[in-house]
């Protein structure tokens, strides 16, 4: 696949900030940055519970991790759907990684809520009409959320840099 250069990267370009993100960042560190997945192209409101874990080093391919960068994404992908189930009332958290829209590695962490038909299970989750779904404020709250049950401690992030959106 090719690869964008990290300057022309859409996730490299939110890393640096040159991307609106609302919430701003849940949690970043020297390998990981974490939010909240964002309004994309005409859509008016966008399945709240849907995390992005990505590493901030330009990486198009799984394979192109080190043991660091992957050891940090499967910490935070527990963390996180950890703090989903807590904070957002998720009945089960998936993990997805595709790769072939974007490519700089990003997990997808997404929560199904409860009463969700099976038929909505899996990659199809953030498919059910029903489903919780919200513009850049309620965003911006799931966001906030999260960010506050992994700072209490129940995702052990106490290390963690404080994110320059101040939210």
């Amino acid at each position: 696949m090719n690869s964008p250069s990290p300057a022309d990267c859409l996730v490299c370009r939110k890393h640096r900030g040159e991307a609106a993100l609302s919430g701003g960042a849940i949690y970043e560190d020297a390998l990981l940055f974490i939010s909240h997945a964002q309004l994309y192209g005409d859509e008016q409101d966008h399945y709240l519970g849907h995390v992005f874990i990505e590493p901030k080093r330009h990486v198009p391919e799984l394979a192109d991790l080190t043991e660091a960068e992957a050891q940090a994404i499967g910490l935070y992908t527990s963390r996180v759907a950890r703090a989903l189930m807590h904070t957002e009332g998720m009945e089960h958290v998936y993990a997805f990684v595709i790769g072939d829209g974007v490519p700089h590695v990003h997990v997808h962490v997404i929560g199904r809520y409860p009463g969700a038909p099976r038929e909505y299970w899996g990659p199809r989750v953030d498919d059910w009409p029903d489903a919780p779904r919200g513009r850049e404020a309620e965003i911006a709250k799931v966001a906030v959320r999260v960010r506050a049950f992994l700072r209490q401690g129940n995702g052990s992030i106490s290390n963690a840099r404080e994110p320059e959106s101040g939210v």
